[in-house]
């Protein structure tokens, strides 16, 4: 049976390695290569696919989750997500929202692309090699049933806009020691003790836009 495959990167390079690593397989099939968050969420609505492998930095103006959340209104699909940042906690976030398999692009891709597509395909979780084992130091500590909120999501969100404690806690119709509160939780589980490093954290991973 063939496996039909989308790949969405904003970069030519992880574009063209991702084809030449697949283009030998016979039972993989791209059906569509593309490099806008709008014409994937298109395709997604009429076009069958199996497998998704996507960048978590497809949209600069679109944090991670909230593309996974309307990629998964429109489509059934097994999303792997290729990303710049070895993090167990972001691996975890990621598969609590249904993603089945993350790819540090760090990692060799010609040992890691057609393992993950064959496991996820089973509906099983798939890491490559360096962010797996940070995934299970997490999975191991208090820190593996951490919840990154649409609350939290929220505050990191502000605090990109460059707003200040009071005006977040105003926007959000909350206590000013509520805000300060989930500011601590993010700069714990971005591992930060700044608003600038958490902001930064944040971009890096994916949960909030590069350029606000």
């Amino acid at each position: 049976m063939t496996t039909r495959i989308v790949l969405a990167d904003p970069s030519d390079l992880v574009l063209r390695g991702l084809q030449s690593v697949l283009k030998d397989h016979e039972t993989v099939e791209i059906v569509h290569i593309t490099r806008s968050t709008d014409d994937l969420l298109e395709i997604l609505e009429h076009l069958k696919t199996d497998v998704l492998l996507f960048n978590e930095r497809l949209d600069p103006l679109l944090d991670v989750l909230e593309l996974i959340e309307q990629i998964k209104q429109r489509s059934s699909v097994r999303i792997v997500v290729l990303g710049t940042v070895a993090d167990g906690m972001l691996a975890r976030d990621l598969f609590a929202v249904g993603v089945m398999g993350y790819l540090y692009l760090a990692d060799d891709l010609t040992d890691c692309l057609i393992p993950a597509i064959r496991t996820v395909l089973k509906d099983r979780f798939y890491l490559s090699p360096t962010v797996n084992a940070e995934y299970l130091v997490v999975m191991q500590s208090a820190r593996r049933d951490w919840q990154l909120d649409a609350e939290m999501r929220l505050v990191l969100r502000l605090l990109a806009q460059g707003c200040h404690m009071h005006d977040i806690a105003a926007q959000m119709k909350t206590s000013l020691r509520r805000v300060y509160w989930v500011r601590e939780k993010l700069r714990g589980r971005f591992g930060v003790t700044t608003n600038e490093h958490l902001v930064s954290r944040a971009v890096l991973e994916g949960f909030t836009a590069s350029d606000v």
